[in-house]
Order: C-alpha cells, then sequence, then structure tokens
C-alpha cells in the first residue's frame, strides 16, 4: 500500500513539471504574431511549430535574441524544429508572419520549451543510487513524456488530414455542381435544337416580292 501511495505521489509530480509554452493560435491573412520569452544565459531552448491549416500549410518564421540578431529563419515552412542554447539573458523573440498571404487564415501550433525538465520531487536530491522503486518511476515519467509528444503530434496530424478531407470534399461537391449545370445546360441546348429542326417553317409567298 506504501508502495502505491507513493508511486501516485510521483505520477502527480509528472503533471507540474511542465515548463514548455504550448499554444495553438489563428494567424489571419496578411498578420503577423510574435511572443516573447525571457531566457537566462546558457539554458537550452527548443522551438517547434506545424502549420495545422489554411492556404499551402506554410508560415515565415523569425527567431531573434535580446540584440535583434536573427538566430533562426525560414520561409513558407509547414513545421520545423529548432534547438538553440541563449548566449545571454533576455527577452528572446519567435514570430509567424502569414503576410505573403492575401486571403488564407492559418492555424499555427507552437512548441517553446525553455531549459530542461524539472526532476521528480525526492528523486533530484539523490546523491545515492535510485532504489527500484525511484527507478521506476523515472522510467514511467519519461515514458509519459514520449506518450504526451506523440499525442500532441497524433492530434495535429488528425486536425490536418480532417481539415484537408473538408476541403477536397468541398471542391468535389462543387465540381460536381458544376458538372451537373453542364450536362443540364447541354440537354436544354440539344431538346432546342432537335426540336427546331422538326418544325414546320412556313412557305414564303413570292407574290410579295413582285
Amino acid at each position: 500500500m506504501v508502495y502505491r501511495c507513493w508511486l501516485f505521489i510521483l505520477l502527480l509530480g509528472v503533471l507540474k513539471c511542465c515548463i514548455a509554452t504550448e499554444l495553438t493560435f489563428e494567424l489571419p491573412d496578411s498578420a503577423k504574431e510574435c511572443f516573447h520569452e525571457e531566457i537566462r544565459k546558457n539554458t537550452s531552448c527548443t522551438l517547434e511549430f506545424q502549420v495545422v491549416t489554411g492556404g499551402q500549410y506554410d508560415v515565415d518564421v523569425v527567431l531573434e535574441d535580446p540584440r535583434g540578431q536573427v538566430l533562426y529563419k525560414q520561409v513558407k515552412m509547414q513545421f520545423d524544429s529548432h534547438n538553440f542554447v541563449a548566449q545571454e539573458t533576455g527577452i528572446y523573440k519567435v514570430c509567424f508572419s502569414n503576410e505573403f498571404s492575401t486571403f488564407s487564415h492559418k492555424l499555427v501550433y507552437m512548441d517553446f520549451q525553455v531549459g530542461d525538465e524539472q526532476p521528480l520531487p525526492g528523486i533530484g536530491e539523490h546523491a545515492t543510487v535510485l532504489t527500484q522503486l525511484e527507478a521506476s518511476a523515472q522510467d514511467i515519467h519519461k515514458s509519459l513524456n514520449t506518450i504526451l509528444d506523440y499525442q500532441t503530434h497524433h492530434r495535429l496530424r488528425e486536425a490536418q488530414g480532417r481539415k484537408r478531407a473538408e476541403d477536397l470534399n468541398e471542391r468535389v461537391l462543387w465540381w460536381s455542381i458544376m458538372e451537373t449545370l453542364a450536362v443540364i445546360t447541354i440537354a436544354v441546348g440539344q431538346v432546342l435544337v432537335l426540336k427546331n429542326f422538326f418544325t414546320e417553317k412556313k412557305p414564303l409567298n413570292y407574290t410579295q416580292f413582285k
């Protein structure tokens, strides 16, 4: 019973160790969105993004340090991941631009991880070898984080696939409507032409020309 209670407490700590900024936001056409994060020197960071819906599923991305120097830049990218180490303490800025598009509204996912993940409570302070229980809890912690990443990417792929299917379905619908209208127009035209062939024409009265 004690084993289960301690393991449960350790697993609760998994939910409190996340220090990443993870969000999904709308990026209108001809718009630009910037996000700021204060980062200390020598902190390892990871920037990951993916365009979920909209247009050609691409955006412009720029990451700048506190001095305004560009650390990372991509043009019309669908998704990517960038790792870097902060060279100085300050406010870092990442901007997503859709200014090249005049009518495509987009949905963008961003995950900005700053620093290393916090250890489980009661384990990070250990100076001795971990016990079997602590090692098991740490393995479960890593596995849960991996599962969360897989679930996030699966939801993104599912949303992107659903949007593509909806767009394709809409195109097929409009194409079917246009084909139906074209068939009806051709059918009516053929009926009128055939009707004109079988209509009796009044003979000309040549006396009126004398």
